[in-house]
């Protein structure tokens, strides 16, 4: 709907306008003069490098204390927290800066929705990226004697599944996290349900966790190439890159999907730009 009403407290109607932002340019070189497109590598680049090193410190520190008690440690529950409680934090924090992507799937699926321009998407991934590899090497040399021995948090696909099961399980999982990004900060839902004090982090946190409690044992969890990137770069193993190419296709097609649906799906994209198309050829 183009408008929606609201109760005033004298019982009439009010109209409420909303329009959808206009989409972001596919290009746009003037992003390159303005402080605020450094600010928000610069927001990136340190949320990522704190992404990584506590949640890769806290599967080290799980795996080095592993013993025969499956209660001693933090267990697949702890880190699964640590992961999205995170990007609650992170995201929570960045938001207002650089929208708080912190994860190269989640700026792809924006692009293809044009929520951002080619050059901020790719941008964004590289700073992400190498906030990953800072934030893992940081990992590493505080814990030198345990990072090799307990597999450097790389993710890789574990024994007993295919790799067409670990590339469902990364589709489906960034599917849920982008699908999520989508919902929480949609504005015609801010616009639609104003009384409804909704913190978008919270609910982009909460999927990060679930996705992470369904598919530990499996993948060890990416949905996040610049995750799965960073430790596989510090940790330099054969096996942290055999199946490594699963980490970026499987988030990458989970996102476009999540794109897909919730801008010609449940925003019939597809349907507004018929319609559009049809009036104006009446004209």
């Amino acid at each position: 709907m183009g408008k929606d009403t609201e109760m005033t407290e004298q019982g009439s109607f009010s109209a409420k306008d909303y329009q959808d932002p206009p989409p972001a340019p596919l290009i746009d070189p003037k992003e390159l003069g303005k402080w605020s497109f450094y600010r928000a590598l610069i927001a990136e680049f340190i949320a990522t490098l704190l992404f990584l090193y506590i949640t890769v410190l806290t599967v080290i520190g799980y795996k080095s204390n592993k013993s025969a008690d499956p209660c001693d440690g933090v267990g697949i529950l702890g880190i699964a927290w640590a992961f999205g409680g995170m990007i609650f934090v992170l995201v929570y924090c960045t938001a207002g800066i650089s929208g708080g992507h912190i994860n190269p799937a989640v700026t792809f699926g924006l692009f293809l929705a044009r929520k951002v321009s080619l050059i901020r998407a790719v941008m964004y991934m590289v700073a992400q990226c190498l906030g990953a590899i800072c934030g893992v090497g940081l990992v590493k040399a505080f814990q030198n004697s345990y990072y090799d021995s307990n597999g450097g948090g790389a993710n890789v696909l574990a024994p007993g599944y295919n790799k067409g099961t670990g590339l469902g399980a990364e589709i489906i999982g960034t599917f849920v996290l982008v699908y999520t990004v989508f919902s929480a900060t949609d504005p015609k839902r801010s616009a639609r349900d104003s009384h409804v004090p909704v913190l978008a982090p919270l609910p982009i946190g909460f999927a990060v966790f679930m996705v992470h409690l369904a598919t530990i044992p499996v993948t060890g969890t990416g949905i996040n190439p610049a995750r799965s990137f960073g430790a596989a770069v510090i940790y330099n193993k054969s096996k942290a890159w055999d199946d490594h190419w699963i980490f970026w296709v499987g988030p990458f097609l989970g996102a476009a999907i999540a794109a897909f649906y919730h801008q010609f799906i449940l925003r019939a994209g597809a349907i507004k730009a018929l319609g559009s198309f049809r009036s104006s050829s009446h004209v």
